[in-house]
């Protein structure tokens, strides 16, 4: 494994990227700073090697990131209605930074703001964190650490573990954006995605669910059968014209907490394949449509819906819905899960 310095934080601590290498060429970055996945190295079907993911070149740009590109998300990923719950008969308040909600925890305090500690691996890279209680307004003294390995298989794994000594909310995810044609190869309108999911969870003005888990079938949002994102994403649906395009939770088919395959990506003029595997039970579809047009790396321009992310997670707002999968984790119940995005070609 090789490393490298790839700046510094605000507060002056140094922050390494490593590259994972595979015996197929295969390279991957991951910067200590937010678990921030920098490159996605991957060849298509001729050889040719492109970088999937989006990202940018320095430090400066990272610490902004307002898209959150590659970034680890905790300890809550996505949104909390009204930046408020309810944990063990006590009201905990969490930062309003969305609306009058709670998005991705806090912009500053955030996991993908933090400076982890690291061990390399033969093969991995794993990254661990201590928050302590009440930080961002979480209860509890939290130990954190995700692996992220390469295996010779094209397969990135994320395995998370997650404990705490109070019962609190652990929802973690990955926020990386993908194009396969490369990052600044266009929008991924033309991209192609199949969803293991037979329903979802709809949601009100500020992307807050209802707590409705509502069928697919015969609306916009059915993926279970590969689509193509732009045939239906500017549809006169109440749901996307909310969100801008696709920006929701899928309820993955078949849940039981084991490993299993519940998305894959294609795209037009590439052979390249992403299937997505997770041991959770939500997937956030994100198609990018609030990336605003901006320079990403090796002097790329970055435009709307340039790519597409597919966040595995507990849903958004579980904490306050009691039909949700619960989000509670503490002494008595530690935090697992692990996804893979693992590529190949057609």
């Amino acid at each position: 494994m090789e490393n490298r310095v790839f700046g510094k934080t605000k507060d002056g601590k140094t922050v390494t990227c490593y590259t994972l290498k595979n015996k197929n060429g295969m390279e991957v970055d991951v910067l200590n700073y937010g678990g921030i996945i920098v490159r996605i190295s991957v060849p298509d079907a001729q050889g040719k090697f492109a970088d999937v993911a989006l990202g940018y070149d320095n430090m400066e740009q990272y610490i902004e990131n307002p898209c959150f590109f590659g970034a680890a998300i905790g300890p809550n990923a996505n949104r909390i209605g009204n930046a408020t719950c309810v944990i063990d008969g006590k009201e905990v308040k969490l930062s309003v930074n969305d609306g009058v909600n709670n998005l991705h925890s806090h912009n500053e305090l955030g996991y993908h703001a933090r400076v982890f500690a690291v061990e390399e691996q033969a093969n991995a890279l794993r990254l661990t964190l201590e928050d302590e209680d009440g930080c961002m307004g979480f209860p509890g003294n939290k130990k954190i650490a995700i692996t992220y390995t390469l295996t010779d298989n094209n397969e990135l794994e994320l395995h998370y573990e997650a404990e705490s000594d109070a019962n609190t909310i652990l929802n973690l995810t990955n926020h990386s954006y993908f194009n396969l044609k490369g990052h600044g190869e266009g929008t991924i309108e033309d991209h192609t995605v199949y969803l293991k999911a037979s329903h979802y969870t709809p949601c009100v003005p500020g992307s807050i669910p209802t707590g409705e888990i509502a069928p697919v079938k015969g609306t916009v949002m059915d993926f279970t059968s590969p689509k193509v994102v732009g045939k239906e994403i500017d549809a006169d649906d109440a749901q996307l014209q909310m969100a801008g395009g696709y920006d929701h939770n899928w309820v993955l088919d078949d849940f039981d907490g084991q490993l299993q395959h519940v998305a894959t990506v294609t795209a037009a003029g590439t052979t390249r394949v992403m299937k997505v595997y997770t041991t959770l039970p939500g997937i956030q579809f994100y198609a990018g449509n609030y990336i605003s047009e901006q320079p990403g790396k090796e002097g790329k321009t970055y435009v709307r819906r340039g790519g597409l992310a597919l966040e595995t997670q507990l849903f958004p707002d579980s904490i306050n819905k009691e039909n949700f999968p619960n989000a509670v984790f503490g002494p008595e119940r530690k935090y697992v899960s692990t996804t893979v995005y693992a590529f190949a070609n057609a």
